[in-house]
């Protein structure tokens, strides 16, 4: 199906809702959303990197599952009769590895409510068919380099946003996607109202940088802001609402009466969350360059956002695909009185040593990997930890191996402990179950292997994909390191003079850090170098560490390779996806001029 283009509206605004940051939110955002937010239309998005090895783990138990099954039960069950009675329309990613069943359950349930809907289904990013001849071709690892895997459970392309516009175009209320990327479900929304081109580049990264700004839910209203105390009403956050206009430019804001924080400064923290080099954020509809965004408090509770820009999208699509690789038992235990650490790590190597005791008398192999954490005594920031005069502390043992029976038999240990070693050992919670690990795998693949479909009643159509255009290199910044006011220095940590939020994308983390005034941005500059932060991360990142800049809102982004002791699933660690990587950098110290800390203000 060729788009038949529309001038869009001049002047008219578009409102749309982010409902769902995560499979797993809660379920108060479409809610809050469609009695007050005043939108035409409600976004989901509920495929994490981390959720997809989810769903494919559901998907070998129950092939009719696959989907963020939330999403119908709970989410829809709450708003669909009075979205179709408001005219709302929603798009959403729901469909992760079974796109087809969960738009069957939306149906069902539409019939069970009474509520006339016409529901598209975008299909097409299911290249597991071509994995064969593509491992035999050489394709390799995106990142690592690393051989294709023999067995594949799951592959699916990200696909962009133009099947989602062409799906709204053709009349439907709900569009149900399988793997897009997270902004697709945005972008797709302002594509069909503005009548935006497919090659008009700078709309479609404004656009794309709204869907980034709200694919989150909350951590665009406050939620994680690095001065989370001063985020009112936690417990009635507003989730976020973006109001866009035909030129790219929108403003980020949340409905009212409702708890949270927009400013600047939590907008700029989530630009920032998971992305990699800000001058060519790679989407299948557009490269996008966000180095000079600007924001604006433009009102209580209101952020104009401007200046994101475009150039062509690359051929490629990313491939986000997840293989086998053994199975995973994580188990707590909790170590009261004197000396907890020590006692704390004295069991967990105990039932390390008599699980390998076990392994060996019943003919199976030693465990693939071993990971003992004591949470509560800074674990996770190894050299820079604290001596803590802890009484309390919760030891978590996770350990890996090829077999689940294995597993099944080392698992019936964990509640051992509290009898027979350490005065203390409490909440063991019985038996922690085995899980199989799926390992993300990523690879390109050329856009013309893929077919992207739309699904309306009995119609399917092709998606005509625009043809591919001359790869344009981002524009150098002009600038320099800056320049810092002479004089003596004072030591401080680095979170009073930057915000921080980090995320992940497989293996790798990035942290972004926006100084707190313009003025401080060159000392984050001489200060946070990477390899500073190579070091202080010396303990958890393996890889390279690169930095960026957003000079636009005052910022660097950080990208630590190898960070996160595989990523999602495959990581044996409590913080399998980076969320702490900013806490933990923003206690570094820092050199600051004591003339710059005088004249701004506190």
């Amino acid at each position: 199906m060729d788009r038949q283009v529309k001038p869009g509206t001049t002047g008219r605004i578009v409102r749309i809702g982010g409902a769902s940051g995560f499979w797993g939110d809660s379920s108060l955002g479409p809610v809050q959303l469609v009695r007050s937010g005043g939108i035409e239309y409600l976004v989901f998005d509920y495929l994490a990197e981390l959720t997809m090895s989810i769903l494919a783990g559901a998907r070998m138990k129950r092939p009719e599952e696959g989907y963020a099954i939330d999403f119908v039960t709970v989410a829809l069950r709450s708003v669909l009769k009075q979205a179709v009675e408001q005219g709302i329309r929603i798009v959403s990613n729901a469909g992760g590895v079974n796109p087809k069943g969960c738009a069957a359950a939306v149906q069902a349930l539409a019939d069970e409510l009474g509520v006339p809907v016409r529901i598209a289904v975008v299909e097409g990013d299911d290249v597991l068919p071509l994995a064969a001849a593509m491992r035999e071709a050489g394709t390799v690892e995106m990142s690592s380099g690393e051989p294709m895997p023999q067995r594949l459970v799951t592959a699916n392309a990200y696909l962009g946003a133009l099947p989602i516009a062409c799906a709204l175009d053709a009349g439907a209320d709900i569009v149900i996607t399988g793997r897009c990327v997270d902004s697709a479900v945005t972008l797709g929304v302002l594509m069909h109202e503005f009548g935006w081109a497919d090659d008009d580049f700078d709309r479609l990264a404004a656009g794309s940088l709204a869907g980034h700004i709200i694919e989150c839910g909350c951590q665009a209203t406050g939620g994680l802001h690095t001065d989370w105390a001063s985020v009112p009403d936690w417990a009635d956050i507003g989730y976020p609402i973006v109001e866009c206009r035909e030129d790219g430019s929108f403003v980020v804001t949340k409905p009212p009466q409702t708890g949270g924080l927009v400013t600047p400064a939590t907008i700029g923290e989530q630009l920032l969350y998971e992305i990699g080099d800000p001058a060519n954020y790679l989407l299948p509809d557009v490269v996008c360059d966000f180095r000079q965004v600007r924001m604006e408090q433009a009102g209580p509770h209101r952020v104009l956002v401007t200046g994101a820009r475009g150039r062509p999208p690359t051929g490629t699509y990313k491939v986000s695909a997840t293989t086998p690789a053994g199975f995973k038992v994580s188990g707590q235990l909790t170590i009261v009185g004197i000396d907890a650490p020590g006692k704390a790590r004295r069991t967990g190597e105990a039932l390390l040593s008599r699980g390998r005791r076990l392994l060996r008398e019943s003919g199976f192999a030693d465990f693939l990997a071993t990971n003992i954490e004591l949470l509560g005594t800074e674990s996770a920031y190894g050299p820079h930890a604290r001596a803590l005069p802890t009484r309390e502390v919760v030891l978590r043992l996770t350990v890996t191996h090829a077999e689940r029976r294995a597993l099944e038999m080392f698992s019936r240990e964990f509640a051992a402990p509290g009898t027979s070693w350490s005065p203390g050992t409490t909440g063991s919670g019985g038996r922690p179950s085995v899980s199989p690990v799926l390992r993300q795998f990523a690879w390109l693949i050329p856009k013309e292997q893929v077919a992207p479909t739309v699904t309306l009643g009995e119609t399917t159509f092709a998606v005509t994909l625009p043809p591919p255009q001359r790869q344009v290199a981002a524009e150098p910044l002009a600038g320099s390191q800056g320049t810092l006011p002479a004089g003596p220095c004072k030591t401080v940590p680095l979170v009073q003079i930057a915000f921080g939020r980090s995320g992940d994308k497989g293996d790798t983390s990035n942290i972004g850090l926006i100084a707190r005034h313009p003025a401080l941005l060159p000392v984050l500059k001489h200060q946070v170098m990477p390899e500073r932060v190579q070091e202080y991360f010396g303990h958890l990142v393996q890889g390279r560490v690169h930095r960026y800049e957003l000079p636009g809102i005052h910022a660097i982004n950080l990208v630590c390779e190898r960070a996160l002791g595989g990523g999602g699933m495959a990581s044996l660690r409590n913080d399998a996806l980076g969320k702490g990587m900013a806490q933990m950098l923003l206690d570094m110290p820092v050199e600051v001029p004591e003339r710059l800390l005088q004249e701004l203000p506190s």
